[in-house]
């Protein structure tokens, strides 16, 4: 007969020099947990730690009131609406389409500056790439650094928002022409 033994919570084990801290990362577990915190970006010099809790929420969508334009009195609606259609230019291509987008992970306030009177982080112009900040977003009273994704690099084309604007989770911060 076999014995059966009693199994004790033991720690995982961690590499040596390994970039994990597995206690570390339960206690960023709790805090989200106790905080209600869905995303946690924590960086330590070249360490950076980003966990996600929850599934990702879907980006919302706002529908904008369509109004017809006024018509004269006596006229036909279904002749100035072919007439209309038939003489408008057809539409341009979206030159923001070819764009790279650094979007906000987060809901909050967005900050171009790292203080108010500062400098700000980036403007038109300035060259990014995935160790650049770009800007702060400040959630629950944290300031978030925010770097572009992996992969994003070139120069700002475009900042979308105005500094102490609030941001939406996904929103488009800023446009990058790729390099």
């Amino acid at each position: 007969m076999s014995e059966k033994r009693k199994s004790k919570k033991q720690p995982l084990p961690q590499p040596a020099g390994g970039p994990m801290d597995v206690r570390l990362l339960e206690q960023i577990v709790k805090l989200m947990a106790a905080n209600e915190l869905s995303v946690v970006d924590v960086r330590d010099g070249q360490k950076r730690i980003m966990m996600r809790r929850g599934p990702e929420p879907a980006p919302a969508m706002t529908m904008m009131p369509q109004y017809a334009a006024p018509m004269a009195a006596g006229s036909n609606t279904s002749s100035a609406a072919n007439s209309a259609s038939a003489g408008a230019p057809p539409a341009a291509p979206d030159e923001d389409a070819n764009l790279q987008r650094i979007k906000s992970p987060m809901v909050g306030t967005f900050y171009a500056a790292p203080a108010k009177g500062a400098k700000p982080f980036v403007t038109v112009g300035s060259r990014v790439d995935e160790e650049t900040d770009v800007c702060i977003v400040e959630a629950m009273k944290v300031f978030n650094n925010i770097k572009p994704e992996s992969g994003i690099k070139g120069t700002i084309a475009k900042i979308l928002v105005q500094d102490g604007q609030p941001v939406e989770f996904g929103q488009t911060l800023f446009l990058v022409k790729a390099e």
